[in-house]
């Protein structure tokens, strides 16, 4: 099956660093290309993981270029859900101070939407990452936003840096989910895709 999924074409509509590593390490062609300008709104209704799910969709929808019978085009997105609301990507300092200050001590949930798109079918699905941070201390918080200026990032931090060697107590589910692509999911749902 991996020969036959080496076959084939990621098109892999991201710009993020870490979705473009984690696809890397998969040992499978890919390309990065451009979707276009898509908005992040959704139907008010929608709750965690059909959120993501939903914009994953959205943003398939946005790339129009045709796809050829071995090429898979490749969208996600991902969420941080606290206390029954949509983190998003802070706006600047102050955002992000209050964003980790509400994540500090308590357990979150990190969504990752992915839709899988070819030039005659599509899937889409998502997976949840719960993480527990330890109470930080907001001396440790303004630290982290001034060093690393989170702003691209979906509830103002990145798991793979500093704070998350020292806020994060545990995980469960994938870790690399919380950094933006739950890889082994993505690997195990790519396999499905091209065998039906």
């Amino acid at each position: 099956m991996l020969k036959k999924l080496q076959s084939y074409e990621i098109l892999l509509a991201s710009r993020s660093p870490r979705r473009i590593t984690l696809i890397e390490e998969l040992g499978i062609p890919f390309r990065v290309v451009e979707t276009g300008h898509t908005d992040e709104h959704y139907p008010s209704h929608l709750r965690g993981g059909e959120i993501a799910r939903y914009l994953a969709d959205h943003k398939s929808d946005a790339y129009v270029v045709p796809l050829s019978g071995k090429q898979i085009l490749l969208t996600a997105d991902t969420i941080v859900w606290h206390r029954e609301k949509e983190l998003g990507k802070p706006g600047n300092s102050e955002e992000a101070l209050v964003m980790i200050g509400d994540l500090s001590g308590g357990t979150h949930q990190v969504f990752t939407g992915v839709c899988l798109r070819s030039n005659s079918k599509r899937k889409s699905f998502y997976a949840v990452t719960d993480v527990t941070f330890s109470n930080l201390e907001q001396e440790e918080i303004e630290e982290y936003v001034s060093r690393y200026q989170p702003f691209d990032k979906a509830g103002a931090y990145g798991i793979q840096e500093w704070i998350g060697y020292i806020a994060v107590e545990r995980i469960d589910g994938s870790y690399f989910n919380v950094m933006g692509l739950p890889v082994q999911k993505v690997y195990s749902e790519l396999k499905s895709f091209i065998s039906h």
